[in-house]
């Protein structure tokens, strides 16, 4: 049986992005146990070096000619793209997103076949290959951060002051120590008044959210539900942290007021209401780690802030950490993605305006869009031990015959957005995008 030759590409999209898809480590066991040749792209910034592939028994080049499955981990450019390969990598457009319909119909015009890490899940839709319990990690760590900064601005001495922006650290374990530390000086000194006990919201249950809650427990803390948070009588207790989930049904309600039912809210989201108002006046940090598209009611609208911030000393709310970061999307004042050396910006709801850093009159927005990058190293072992499983098929599969006939894995067939140029019968609706769309 004959093999593709896979080519892992170096990561352009921007000079924060060091991750792989796959170690070293995971490609020379794929090598040697399943025979498949791997050319690695040269880039100097991978966070497992050129010499450590080279070492591993990895050839690395600086075109991956010759190579019929191209696989990496963000969007390739379009001019880029070459006719006729297979690529996998996280495409960013089944929500029909307007800014990669450019690179969707250059996928189309050269045959190319697309695989997106996003869909590869089971058959009950658990995604199999992902990053999001760092992207979690980085967001909290950071959303802390810009407290910490922002507390500062109105004058108030706080421990997270001392904590950095998740992409300086070494380490995610260095990061988690110092933590740690945060955490023993608010046993034993406590917070500040004006967040004292802090409270922080996390929309989302999900890798994403169970990363970035893995973060907050490190500090002092105790979980209440949705109920017991608009119930009161907490705010004067001991507790440094408190935590919140939100699940669905405490998101919206119905607009006829029958009760909540999840799988109506999936299929007929016009049929309810956002009702997370009744929850934010009691927040200071939110964490929005919610899946959201143009269906569903908004979470955080700017007349909710508007509202909120003409009453002086009335809004908790800080900071929100929007590591979903859909523009103007579940959280209506999130206008920009950021990068990791300028995190935040902070939106003024009684001026309508933007500014950049954390000061000002409303909530400071966290909302770097490639957060797994800043916890490099963990974020690829952990991506690479996930996606080594399937790398057999994508190697031994003949790409030129219909997708019907092509040997391959459920999650791997259901990730095909495009074969040989054509919208999978899944995604061909993606096509009225592409129409609405100046390519």
């Amino acid at each position: 049986m004959s093999l593709n030759r896979i080519g892992i590409r170096r990561e352009d999209k921007n000079r924060w992005e060091r991750r792989v898809p796959l170690t070293p480590a995971d490609l020379q066991e794929l090598s040697q146990s399943h025979d498949i040749d791997f050319t690695l792209q040269s880039f100097p910034r991978r966070t497992f070096t050129d010499q450590k592939y080279r070492d591993s028994g990895i050839s690395v080049k600086e075109e991956l000619n010759g190579c019929g499955v191209v696989i990496g981990v963000k969007e390739v450019p379009p001019e880029l793209l070459e006719e006729g390969k297979t690529y996998v990598f996280f495409a960013h457009v089944i929500k029909g997103q307007s800014y990669n319909m450019p690179l969707l119909q250059r996928i189309l015009d050269l045959n190319i076949t697309l695989i997106d890490y996003e869909l590869i899940a089971d058959e009950t839709d658990r995604r199999l290959v992902f990053f999001g319990p760092h992207a979690g990690c980085a967001g909290m760590i950071n959303s802390l951060n810009a407290l910490g900064a922002r507390l500062q601005f109105e004058g108030v001495d706080n421990p997270f002051s001392q904590l950095r922006s998740a992409y300086t650290y070494d380490s995610l374990a260095q990061a988690q120590a110092q933590l740690r530390e945060i955490g023993r000086q608010i046993v034993e000194q406590g917070l500040p008044a004006i967040v004292s006990p802090l409270v922080v919201g996390f929309t989302g249950y999900g890798n994403v959210s169970q990363g970035a809650q893995a973060i907050l427990d490190l500090l002092p803390s105790r979980e209440l539900t949705p109920a017991q948070l608009l119930a009161g009588g907490w705010e004067q207790a001991d507790d440094a942290v408190i935590k919140v989930v939100f699940h669905e049904e405490h998101l919206v309600e119905r607009l006829d007021g029958t009760p909540f039912e999840l799988q109506t809210y999936y299929d007929q989201p016009q049929l309810f209401r956002s009702v997370f108002t009744d929850y934010l006046p009691h927040l200071h940090i939110l964490i929005n780690a919610v899946y959201w598209d143009h269906r569903y009611p908004r979470l955080v609208t700017r007349d909710y802030l508007r509202q909120a911030w003409s009453i002086p000393d009335q809004c908790r709310l800080r900071v929100i950490g929007d590591i979903s970061i859909d523009l103007e999307g579940s959280i209506e004042c999130s206008i920009k993605a950021t990068n990791s050396d300028n995190p935040c910006y902070v939106y003024e709801p009684l001026q309508e305006r933007y500014l950049d850093g954390v000061a000002g009159a409303g909530p400071v927005i966290m909302a770097v869009d490639n957060l797994p990058c800043e916890i490099h190293r963990e974020s690829s072992e952990d991506f690479s031990r996930a996606l080594k499983p399937f790398i057999p098929a994508l190697a031994a599969a003949d790409w030129q015959l219909p997708l019907t006939e092509i040997n391959l894995p459920g999650p791997i067939r259901r990730a095909v957005i495009a074969h040989q140029g054509r919208l999978t019968p899944a995604w061909e609706h993606l096509s009225q995008y592409l129409l609405k769309t100046d390519i």
